[in-house]
């Protein structure tokens, strides 16, 4: 195999020796096999100007459309998407057709995809086609390699069904995700409860919906013991439910939408069908909260929420077109844009561990497995920035800071 040298590379990673060094950096057989202040020799030679890498970015929450709905997004596409947004792995959700539920389901999943290239690892359903009765096969799912088991988007109304599924992956130490919202709360309002929404005349889903199935869920954790994952989660009192659990000593952890640190209700004014999403956008008070929950490490991981639509769904009126939103291409730059770049490659490059995940460091003799970007340069995002077969991306038109240069996985490398 060709080798790869990186040239005058700032590397960000905590883990390493060389954190916050301008090194050369030479991988041969997908391997790290030197780290110098200058190396001379390198089959492929990769220099920009102000060049920094970190560990490759993983994302907790990513749906394509491939089996079932390629018209959104194909697997193909997909991993090039998410090589050339710095992504060198993530976890891939159930919600295609037929629903990732079963052990050959999961194994069909994994052999359309070269490993060589990236890291991608289902989530089985909870239920059976997430019809929210009966478990789907978790254990031989989890055999077949998915990391969790999650009815994507879609809250377990059953708490007994919570209880049983919590106490039978205890065996296999298997983890369940369950999406905070209380369907009857929520009722078919599609945006937030609030001030402005209610101003400009659409019904709202209040921060309640989200709290108390929250509620109900870490009760029954605290009870069964096991292995919970909240996804999506976007209100200030969540976060509050969050550190409550974790004094207790539960075992959960939480995630947080992008779009939920960047925007508020307000831009529902202009009723924008790519401001709809799910959980819908909060207020500034949420907003203010997640970021500083963020920071401080409450909430555990940041994800893009990846969920491409397609334009006959998502390009109609705001009360007709689907909920989601794109969000690999523009994942780090948003948060660069928020949080600074070391805080950003560390939130992207760390999620992995929070799934038990292989996680290597920038060494000498460790697996080539790197994101490579540019910190300061701003930019307009825009269609032509977008490498997905769906272009439904919330953050279209939006000002940002810092791009994404490429990925190095194993042997190969993708360009931005």
């Amino acid at each position: 195999m060709p080798s790869i040298l990186l040239k005058s590379a700032k590397i960000l990673d905590s883990e390493s020796s060389y954190h916050l060094k301008t090194k050369d950096i030479l991988i041969e057989n997908g391997v790290i096999s030197q780290i110098e202040d200058s190396i001379n020799t390198g089959d492929r030679i990769i220099t920009y100007e102000n060049l920094h890498v970190s560990n490759g970015f993983f994302d907790s929450s990513v749906s394509f459309g491939e089996p079932g709905f390629e018209e959104r997004e194909t697997l193909a596409n997909g991993v090039t998407t998410a090589r050339r947004s710095g992504f060198t792995g993530f976890l891939l959700n159930p919600n295609l057709s037929p629903v990732t539920d079963s052990y050959s389901a999961v194994k069909f999943l994994q052999q359309q995809i070269d490993p060589q290239l990236i890291n991608i690892k289902p989530i089985g359903a909870l239920t059976k086609s997430f019809d929210g009765k009966n478990l789907a096969e978790l254990y031989d799912m989890q055999m077949a390699g998915a990391v969790g088991f999650y009815d994507f988007k879609t809250s377990i109304k059953n708490a007994n069904l919570l209880k049983i599924a919590l106490q039978y992956v205890k065996s296999f130490d298997g983890l369940i995700f369950s999406y905070p919202q209380d369907q009857f709360i929520a009722g078919m309002a599609q945006v937030n409860e609030d001030e402005f929404t209610t101003y400009i005349g659409l019904k709202g889903i209040p921060n309640l919906a989200e709290e108390l199935q929250m509620a109900r869920d870490l009760y029954i954790l605290e009870y069964t013991g096991g292995k919970l994952h909240i996804p999506n989660i976007s209100t200030k009192a969540s976060i509050q439910l969050i550190k409550e659990a974790k004094a207790k000593g539960l075992n959960v952890t939480s995630s947080v939408a992008l779009p939920h640190l960047f925007f508020t209700s307000n831009r529902l004014e202009t009723f924008d069908s790519k401001y709809k999403i799910l959980p819908p956008l909060r207020t500034e008070d949420d907003c203010v909260a997640l970021k500083q929950a963020v920071l401080d490490g409450t909430i555990d991981m940041v994800t893009s929420d990846h969920e491409p639509m397609d334009e006959e769904h998502k390009e109609l009126e705001f009360e007709n077109a689907s909920y989601g939103s794109i969000g690999l291409e523009s994942a780090f730059s948003v948060l660069n844009s928020l949080f600074g770049v070391e805080k950003t490659s560390e939130l992207l490059s760390k999620t992995k561990a929070h799934f038990g995940l292989e996680t290597s460091k920038i060494e000498v003799n460790q697996r080539a497995d790197l994101s490579l970007f540019e910190p300061n340069s701003e930019y307009k995002f825009q269609k032509e920035h977008i490498f997905s077969k769906s272009k439904n991306s919330i953050f279209l038109h939006e000002n940002l800071k810092g791009k994404v240069l490429g990925s190095i996985y194993n042997n190969s490398f993708y360009e931005n």
